[in-house]
């Protein structure tokens, strides 16, 4: 890695070691037709796409002593595009769950939405208007385990109803994690996502919340989505819907989720902008 200040979005020498093997396999696994091996440190890929997750700020805002906005840009795409942030991401959340005693892959999940108002560049063709929160833009909907780790992802038009939503969770869980066997959901789901599971061996339950309750109160077990889409937030490029496509939006929660999960496993704090 070349020699400059660090930034508090960069990976650490012990975080690396945990990404590093994964993108070497995907090298060798693309060699370039040429033979050229690339200009560019990975690292300072990877650490360009944290900063950008965690600031928000455009391409062309990017620092000048990371490497270009061109180069960061064409390795976000082509890793979406080769499914690596998911390859990334799944490798770490095993590790996770294994360092918290649990298996590899989780037989209960959690499902939730969370809709997001969409900045000017984003095609109108791929937002809409959530009916029941108001919000014009799109849907974020997350599948996690009992201790908060993304099992799966699903970027739409926020006009979408949380029905499909949770059909499109449900086949990306059983795809990712077959162990899967209970989905809990909020009231937002209906009887279609409870067959759908049922077709795909997903016990869905509707968890039915207290008449009596006001305001928000967190639910046993399913507070745990929350909790990560409160984290995600803390992603300055997750706030707002800034992506062109819902893949580039999905691939951000993967990278979001892993310079989480890579912290975690190496025991560094994450730095947090209070204060600043």
């Amino acid at each position: 890695m070349s020699e400059r200040l660090p930034y508090k979005s960069d990976v650490s020498d012990a975080q690396w070691a945990l990404i590093e093997p994964v993108i070497v396999a995907w090298k060798a696994q693309h060699p370039s037709p040429t033979g050229h091996s690339g200009v560019y440190d990975y690292r300072e890929i990877v650490n360009g796409i944290f900063y950008q997750n965690r600031t928000g700020c455009q391409w062309d805002y990017l620092p000048h002593d990371l490497p270009p906005p061109g180069a960061v840009k064409y390795y976000f795409y082509t890793w979406r595009d080769d499914g690596l942030d998911e390859v990334v991401h799944d490798l770490l959340r095993a590790q996770v769950r294994e360092k918290a005693g649990r298996s590899e892959d989780p037989s209960l999940v959690v499902a939730d939405t969370q809709s997001l108002h969409a900045a000017m560049n984003v095609p109108a063709a791929t937002t809409g208007k959530d009916a029941n929160k108001k919000v014009p833009g799109r849907k974020r909907g997350l599948a996690v385990d009992v201790i908060g780790l993304v099992i799966a992802v699903v970027v739409a038009s926020a006009g979408l109803h949380d029905n499909v939503f949770g059909t499109r969770l449900l086949d990306k869980v059983a795809a990712k994690a077959p162990t899967v066997t209970t989905a809990l959901v909020d009231q937002g789901f209906k009887s279609s996502v409870v067959e759908h599971g049922a077709g795909l061996d997903i016990t869905v339950q509707i968890v039915q919340r207290n008449p009596e309750q006001t305001g928000f109160v967190p639910q046993p077990i399913r507070w745990r989505v929350e909790q990560t889409n409160g984290t995600l937030l803390l992603q300055r490029r997750l706030v707002r819907e800034y992506e062109a496509t819902e893949s580039s939006s999905e691939s951000r929660v993967y990278w979001a989720i892993t310079s989480i999960m890579a912290r975690r496993l190496t025991g560094e704090t994450t730095p947090t902008w209070r204060g600043a």
